[in-house]
């Protein structure tokens, strides 16, 4: 159901690009049950035709070259969630990432610019900060990211930047750590799975005879490394609430995260106790460049946003995934 703060904001006219995809389908589905004109943008590379919420336009086709002529039709804002986002992929192919990511932006930004579309919100993420030396993590630590893929979003924050300054665009970019989670029927399936929580519980459905657990002499409390997760519609009602607080000429910038970090064998453990199977896991060695603990210091988006994560604790966050997997297993 809409919160409070949804219904304050007055209904919008959107474009989400990426909005058939498992972020972008949440935060589609919770514009338009908080009653915003929503228009889809998907070239269903990465994402479902069947993840675009009922109620929502969908247009099939890449966010720039679709852009030009869509947003001639007046829009009050975009939401990219558009991307190319599989780290691995990102070294072994950077032309792609930056073609895909940069370029598409780029080509977004100018659209907009050119029929005055004044307001954007930018999935952003955390890989911006690459290796950090602090935990919590803020916004003003240095940002170094370690890959690919997090050097082209960091590129396209400065260029949001650069137009928020130049051209008056009202602009948020939202960091994110780990997200998980479902919301109804909009969850995560990737063809091409990395994250935790969705390669554990594929063990569980039988889909993976076991799951791995990359190092554990790491200096945590069970050596484990830590990451810290954020339920999937804790994230969406940040991107509501950024759509109602972006100020013309203003690039704000803000970590979304629970602030509280659990380790590799503890999201094993919650998946274990939520599904009631053994999830047998393996000893691998560490992966190069993976730091001991990443969790977002989102006082910020606390502060400015008035947001704050309503299902922090991991078995929730767990049990809605899985859910979501068996709903989709039974399909």
């Amino acid at each position: 159901m809409p919160t409070a703060t949804e219904k304050q904001d007055k209904p919008r006219k959107l474009v989400v690009t990426g909005g058939a995809g498992y972020i972008g389908s949440v935060c589609a589905a919770r514009l338009v049950e908080a009653g915003h004109e929503v228009v889809v943008v998907d070239d269903l590379s990465t994402g479902h035709a069947d993840a675009v919420p009922h109620g929502a336009r969908f247009i099939e086709g890449d966010a720039a070259e679709t852009a030009e002529t869509l947003l001639a039709e007046g829009f009050d804002g975009v939401l990219h969630f558009a991307a190319k986002s599989l780290v691995g992929e990102s070294m072994q192919a950077p032309g792609l990432y930056w073609h895909g990511n940069v370029l598409t932006s780029l080509r977004l930004l100018e659209a907009m610019r050119t029929h005055g579309t004044p307001r954007l919100v930018f999935s952003s993420t955390a890989a911006t900060y690459g290796e950090p030396e602090q935990a919590p993590i803020p916004e003003s630590a240095p940002t170094r990211p370690s890959n690919t893929y997090g050097a082209t979003k960091l590129a396209i924050d400065h260029a949001i930047t650069s137009y928020a300054r130049a051209h008056g665009l009202a602009a948020v970019s939202l960091r994110y750590f780990n997200v998980a989670g479902a919301y109804g029927n909009y969850g995560e399936r990737h063809t091409t799975e990395t994250h935790l929580i969705p390669l554990v519980l594929q063990v569980a459905t039988g889909d993976r005879t076991q799951v791995q657990i990359y190092g554990d002499d790491y200096p945590t409390e069970d050596g484990t490394a830590v990451r810290d997760y954020i339920h999937v519609n804790d994230l969406a009602e940040a991107h509501l609430l950024a759509v109602a607080h972006a100020r013309p000429g203003e690039h704000r910038i803000y970590n979304l995260g629970n602030g509280t970090g659990f380790s590799v064998q503890q999201v094993i453990d919650t998946c274990r106790a939520v599904t009631g199977h053994a999830i047998p896991a393996v000893l691998a060695p560490r992966r190069a460049g993976d730091p001991a603990v990443l969790v977002a210091a989102s006082d910020r988006a606390r502060e400015e946003l008035g947001w704050k994560p309503e299902r922090a604790e991991l078995s929730e966050i767990v049990a809605d995934a899985w859910t979501f997997t068996q709903g989709r297993a039974a399909r």
